[in-house]
């Protein structure tokens, strides 16, 4: 079928015999040496040599290129946000919507992972090549709600066992105990938000995760987040984290960081001014420099487009010399 297909591109008086040769070709005598997976190449040295006939050779050129083109690109890309970052910080590659197609989406999961990044929000990648799946709330569930009527199921058992108990209700007392310590009212906590954030905890207490910057941060999702973890905390479980997606975040996340502390402080909970805080919003090199030259307080970042598409290099021109 390639052979037929080889007939119609090609001139119409091209000689029958080099469509036979062509048939009868196969890559048995080719040897093709690559750099380890994951090393680090300096300049001039070649990732692949490919040895074996020189047709066959050649005709391997153009997928072997579009094989290690894009890939080293990504993983170098991703190894610049590593070095910007520091060892501590985790890396979550977050490209799927913005990649350049589901082939380029899974490559750069893949060589994401391989140049430093610790997860990626894609689960094909995670399941095809083992790497950890991580993912946070959209903005669009938390908009989804709009009051807590419309929570069900909202009761959950306590972690140790014993009868259910209403979420929905114990958050919205949590949630005049905050606003009292941050001093806001609690009619500007957006009912839908505290609704999807009680209808997560109820559905996953042990992961209990918040976006916090759906409406307002200071008014709304950090104390309707406070109110649903507190709530979780009297019946033994702990809250993972918290994602913003907006706004000034190496500065809001001072403020967070803060707010926790007072929270563990006022409430008695140790662990509440540890809570992991994640950021997302088209993070850059630069961005990862503001965060540290500012002294954030955030733990985990996101990365999407910057990273998959590689804007300051979109291609790594790589060739192919005998």
């Amino acid at each position: 079928a390639d052979v037929l297909d080889l007939r119609s591109v090609l001139p119409s008086n091209t000689d029958d015999a080099f469509f036979d040769y062509l048939a009868t070709l196969d890559a048995s005598e080719v040897t093709v040496t690559a750099i380890p997976e994951g090393s680090v190449v300096f300049a001039r040295v070649p990732f692949l040599q490919v040895k074996g006939p020189l047709l066959v050779v050649q005709l391997l050129e153009t997928t072997l290129l579009c094989l290690v083109n894009y890939a080293s690109l990504v993983a170098t890309n991703a190894a610049r946000f590593r070095l910007l970052a520091g060892p501590d910080m985790k890396l979550m590659e977050m490209g799927l919507r913005r990649a350049q197609g589901p082939d380029g989406a899974l490559s750069a999961s893949r060589y994401s992972y391989i140049g430093g990044f610790d997860c990626t929000s894609n689960i094909l990648a995670g399941k095809l090549y083992g790497i950890p799946v991580r993912g946070t709330i959209a903005h669009s569930f938390v908009m989804s709600f709009r009051s807590l009527e419309e929570v069900q199921p909202r009761e959950l058992p306590p972690r140790a066992g014993g009868d259910a108990v209403d979420l929905a209700a114990l958050a919205v007392s949590w949630l005049q105990r905050v606003c009292d310590l941050l001093q806001t009212p609690p009619a500007k906590a957006h009912q839908g938000e505290l609704a999807a954030f009680v209808s997560y905890a109820v559905t996953f207490p042990c992961d209990f995760q918040g976006l916090l910057d759906t409406y307002c941060v200071r008014r709304s999702g950090l104390p309707n987040f406070c109110a649903v973890a507190l709530a979780l905390h009297q019946l033994g479980y702990q809250a993972i984290g918290v994602r913003l997606d907006s706004g000034d975040l190496a500065q809001q996340s001072k403020e967070i960081r803060r707010v926790f502390r007072d929270c563990g402080a006022h409430f008695q909970v140790p662990w509440f001014g540890t809570i992991p805080i994640a950021v997302s919003n088209d993070i850059s090199e630069q961005s990862l420099e503001e965060f540290r030259r500012e002294g954030s307080e955030i733990d985990m970042v996101g990365i999407g487009t910057n990273l998959v598409t590689c804007p300051l290099q979109p291609s790594l021109g790589c060739v192919y010399k005998v």
